[in-house]
């Protein structure tokens, strides 16, 4: 894997070397450039497979990047719900209602909603305000149960054994919401 090129300009650009002198294998942080490590990805389920594919490289390769607490997931918005000259995001399709009823009294069609495909749809400023900025952004901090989770289920999806890839995709089917 560190023959990778990509692989080795993500460790040269964070300043990272693998080998310690207690551990050959270990991630050796000494000259580590950065202490916070964000993964952005859209808001959608594809967003959320690329985030669980980062996540899976960090927890079997960088793995004391988490346990340092250094690795977080940004959460940008999947809507922006305006009237006139008043604005909210929100986060979720309840979120979304919510603020459809607080803002238009739940009528949608006097509301602009717009839905976020990707990070590419919003503006420079919308994205500095809801995903950059660190005075507003919302982070979600990578634990090490968080990022085993996503190596598991990776791993399940990826895996040989049919049958708990089948499990999963049939209990978690009423989840996904196609974009078509």
């Amino acid at each position: 894997i560190y023959e990778n090129e990509e692989i080795r300009n993500m460790y040269t650009a964070l300043g990272v070397t693998v080998g310690t002198l207690d551990d050959p294998k270990a991630l050796n942080l000494v000259k580590l450039r950065y202490h916070k490590l964000i993964i952005m990805t859209d808001a959608d389920v594809d967003g959320s497979h690329i985030a669980t594919l980062i996540l899976t490289f960090i927890y079997r390769y960088m793995k004391e990047l988490v346990e340092q607490g250094y690795v977080f997931i940004a959460q940008p918005p999947l809507y922006l719900v305006k009237k006139g000259k008043e604005q909210a995001y929100a986060w979720t399709e309840e979120q979304r209602k919510s603020l459809v009823e607080k803002i238009a009294g739940g009528k949608e069609d006097s509301v602009n909603i717009q839905r976020y495909k990707g990070l590419g749809e919003m503006n420079s400023e919308q994205l500095w305000e809801t995903t950059m900025n660190p005075n507003t952004r919302t982070l979600k901090r990578v634990t090490i149960e968080s990022a085993a989770e996503a190596d598991r289920i990776f791993s399940m999806l990826m895996g040989d054994e049919v049958a708990p890839r089948r499990e999963f995709i049939e209990s978690h089917a009423k989840y996904a919401k196609l974009d078509i």
